[in-house]
């Protein structure tokens, strides 16, 4: 996916106002990202063994995009992080853009890593089949000669379990698959009892681990190439999605107009898609909802405490990287419909840029039923159908391929959904044993038990400035003579009014709930206009306190925080989890217990995935999903989707047919 050694595009400095830049928040161009190549690598500090591991836009902060105004001046600033990979240095780099000069070059403090590079992934395999320890211990499985070049190795990365001997390094962990031929499917396969810790700067195994019992490699097949699949069905008929018309949304630039909502399309390396500046038209005036909406980090822990999975937690986002590892999407398999696709410039491991095709999907969807009602005392009968903007992009990190879809609906609901596919990681069993720590997929072969999360941060501009969270339960009111029939509930009401009260948990029992609202307006009814976080069921991390992934991923401990804005805290287990000890982030930040009502807000939901693994999630796993609503509760003065037209000729898929008497068409 990724390119390397790329020549870039030279234009003149000067020339780069003249790149269709044409908003603060616009993503940076393959001119700038050329820019910021020759800036980077003619530096007196650059060395030839320095590779990119981050190349992104320092976006302005808020209250300049606010005050930015169309034809204005725009200034541009980019980061770099460097990893040298013959000394591990890392350093950041900060460039002015506009100006053509480097800002700031200065080496980092800390005890984490930049994220796993593509160099890692090509070097890991050469390094680990080198060493003779790790060729005894694969070929004391099974493994022969001829073998050993077919041998999948999977760089991992290492988390951080206090070994004294990993402590300063750069590491990742390497498991093993054994596969007939290239085009098998190595995680059918997985060689267990075996693991090398490789330090990725001296290029060498620092620790091989090798359990004393060999399990035998499951050798049956699991394939899904096409030369591997059953016959397709043939009962499938075709299924049209047609727009004669063309879409109902317009783009210009990264700018998007859709119905009544207006954002603006912007993406980063380590997040991926991100949406900048959500507002919903009431009344021909555009109401800010949200000023940047991303997953700001993901982490999957796994629940076996074995050699090859106890020390698996990856970081997705900060480990890895979902903007470098964004799929290509296809017209009619990942969207359907009268597409539009942005292509994405960025950077490879040496700084060369190239263009990301396909990188996010956007279209309209079909979804039934918005409002509905049938008057049988005079007959009228009314039926329009809902219609959604779809947003997305696909990213596979590893075995797993997660897409994350916005929803935009004309009723002013703000949907985020993963979706989790891909092929499972396993484990070898001992032929004619149970799996004690997942489920079991076949003969031999296991699936352990692990958790998704997904930390979404939304950076709320609700109404405009000034917001407040407060948190909401229904609650049962006693017998009394206010409650004669004991059919009276209540619902309580409090504000969060600082960073330590906004630590939550949901709660279904009790219909827990949380609203931002803007107590500086007024609503129809005189309350103050907000939006109401759906929380879908969700689990929360269940290592235990004290635990090497609880230190680390404390975000995961929790369903709903809520932090005074602050640019530098972007990311929920801190901007360098890659082996990171933890004690950062959302919890760290928290400890200073600032005020955060009637402020500038960030808040953050974590929701996710508990998966027990079964046979029918091989060879690869049907769909699962996770995600959240942020619905109007008082923002609007009424439902915004009656003016939807019932006209087929004016809108197909967004209303019915003309009924004929006593029917309607839904």
């Amino acid at each position: 996916m990724l390119r390397r050694n790329a020549k870039p595009p030279e234009p003149p400095m000067d020339t780069l106002a003249a790149t269709a830049i044409r908003h603060p928040l616009d993503p940076l161009t393959e001119a700038e990202i050329a820019a910021v190549q020759r800036l980077v690598t003619g530096h007196a500090g650059f060395r030839d063994t320095m590779r990119f591991t981050l190349l992104e836009l320092v976006e302005p902060a808020k209250a300049a995009v606010l005050a930015f105004r169309p034809g204005q001046g725009i200034t541009r600033s980019a980061r770099v992080v460097l990893l040298d990979t013959q000394s591990g240095a890392i350093l950041e780099v900060l460039l002015d853009l506009t100006g053509g000069r480097v800002e700031a070059w200065r080496q980092v403090e800390t005890e984490g890593q930049p994220p796993i590079i593509l160099d890692d992934f090509m070097k890991l395999d050469r390094i680990v089949k080198a060493d003779p320890r790790w060729v005894a211990a694969v070929k004391r499985r099974g493994i022969t000669d001829a073998d050993l070049p077919l041998v999948q190795v999977d760089p991992f990365s290492a988390g951080n379990f206090g070994f004294p001997e990993e402590k300063g390094q750069r590491l990742v962990r390497a498991v093993s698959y054994w596969r007939e031929s290239p085009r098998d499917n190595g995680y059918a396969h997985p060689i267990e009892g075996v693991v090398a810790v490789v330090d990725l700067v001296h290029e060498r195994i620092l620790t091989l681990v090798d359990d004393p019992v060999a399990i035998p490699i499951p050798r049956t097949k699991r394939n899904y190439d096409p030369d591997s699949l059953p016959p397709p069905r043939t009962d499938v008929k075709p299924l049209s999605i047609v727009q004669p018309e063309g879409p109902s949304f317009t783009v210009d630039g990264w700018d998007v107009s859709w119905q009544n909502w207006r954002f603006r399309v912007g993406f980063t390396p380590r997040e991926g898609l991100v949406l900048h500046r959500l507002s919903f038209v009431d009344q021909g005036v555009a109401r800010p909802i949200i000023h940047r909406a991303s997953i700001a980090e993901m982490v999957v822990p796994y629940a076996d405490p074995t050699t090859n999975h106890f020390w698996k937690n990856a970081f997705d986002a900060g480990e890895y990287g979902l903007g470098k590892l964004v799929n290509a999407l296809q017209l009619g398999c990942d969207c359907l419909g009268t597409i539009h696709y942005f292509n994405v410039p960025a950077a490879d491991d040496h700084g060369a840029p190239f263009v990301m095709e396909n990188a996010i999907c956007m279209h309209e969807e079909d979804y039934g039923t918005l409002w509905k009602h049938y008057e049988f005392r005079n007959d009228v009968r009314e039926v329009r159908r809902s219609r959604r903007l779809v947003i997305s992009f696909f990213a596979t990190v590893g075995n797993y391929d997660y897409g994350f879809y916005w929803y935009l609906y004309q009723d002013g609901t703000i949907q985020l959904e993963a979706k989790l596919t891909g092929i499972i990681q396993t484990a070898a069993v001992m032929p004619g044993e149970p799996y004690p720590w997942g489920g079991m997929i076949g003969e031999g072969l296991g699936g352990p038990t692990h958790q998704h999360f997904f930390c979404a941060r939304l950076h709320m501009s609700l109404d405009g400035e000034g917001n407040t969270v407060s948190e909401h339960e229904f609650v049962p009111r006693p017998w009394g003579k206010d409650n004669p029939y004991g059919n009276v509930f209540d619902t309580t009401s409090r504000v969060l009014a600082r960073e330590r009260d906004a630590a939550r948990e949901a709660d279904g029992r009790t219909g827990r709930y949380w609203k931002i609202s803007n107590p500086n307006k007024k609503n129809v009814v005189g309350a103050a206009p907000a939006y109401k976080l759906a929380v879908t069921a969700s689990p929360l991390l269940l290592a235990q306190e004290g635990s090497a992934i609880r230190t680390r991923a404390a975000f995961a401990t929790k369903h709903l925080w809520v932090t005074a804005a602050d640019p530098a805290e972007r990311f929920p287990a801190g901007d360098f989890p890659n082996q990171h000890p933890g004690g950062e982030g959302i919890a760290a930040w928290i400890e200073a217990n600032r005020p955060i009502e009637n402020a500038d807000i960030v808040l953050w939901h974590n929701f996710g995935h508990t998966h027990v693994c079964k046979p029918e999630d091989m060879p690869i796993m049907p769909v699962e999903y996770a995600g959240f609503m942020l619905k109007p509760s008082g923002f609007l003065s009424a439902n915004p989707a009656m003016d939807l037209p019932r006209d087929t000729e004016a809108s197909t898929s967004a209303s019915c047919c003309t009924p004929a008497p006593n029917s309607c068409c839904e």
